[in-house]
């Protein structure tokens, strides 16, 4: 038995709106890369509401602990990619913030 065409336009459309919402979502996710190379020391924890310019990932270097990443929008940490203990270079994607700014 084929489906009627009422039930292909109704799951095409499901499917439109499906995509469409996850598409706005994850537009809406701003990537924070490391500005340093080090030995990081602390992180933001995952779900943490954060502000432009709050500290993300702190790393250990020659002259003590040092601010490797801050957010650059007002929003919620999405997904941190390091610990502490990790080696991060510069250019390291370390978090991602899903933005509250529209």
């Amino acid at each position: 038995m084929l489906p009627s065409k009422k039930n292909i336009v109704l799951l095409s459309l499901v499917l439109v709106l499906t995509v469409t919402a996850w598409v706005m979502a994850s537009g809406r996710l701003i990537d924070h890369r490391s500005v340093l190379s080090g030995h990081v020391l602390s992180v933001v924890s995952p779900g943490a509401a954060v502000q432009e310019g709050t500290v993300l990932v702190v790393v250990g270097t020659l002259t003590g602990p040092i601010p490797a990443a801050r957010a650059t929008t007002d929003g919620v940490v999405k997904e941190v990619l390091v610990k502490p203990g990790d080696i991060i270079r510069q250019g390291d994607l370390v978090v991602r913030i899903e933005s509250s700014q529209k």
